[in-house]
């Protein structure tokens, strides 16, 4: 997929912790890696450019101003 180079670069940063003792920083990045490979396979198969917010469902009108109480 054209966005697994976020995990390249998060496993780059994650070997850099390691590597000079950033333990805290090391494991957020093992947790970002584990988040962001989550995500990407949940949005895999949809059209590109398709907003990852398609299933909010009147988000477009509540935008437009449509259903307001006045």
């Amino acid at each position: 997929m054209a966005n697994d180079w976020i995990l390249d670069v998060l496993t780059d940063l994650r070997s850099f912790a390691c590597k000079n003792g950033l333990k805290a920083t090391e494991m957020q990045m093992v947790t970002a890696i584990g988040i962001v490979a989550e995500e990407l396979t949940s949005v895999r198969g949809m059209a590109p450019g398709t907003p990852l917010n398609i299933g909010h469902t009147g988000e477009l009108h509540r935008q437009a101003g449509f259903g307001r109480k006045f």
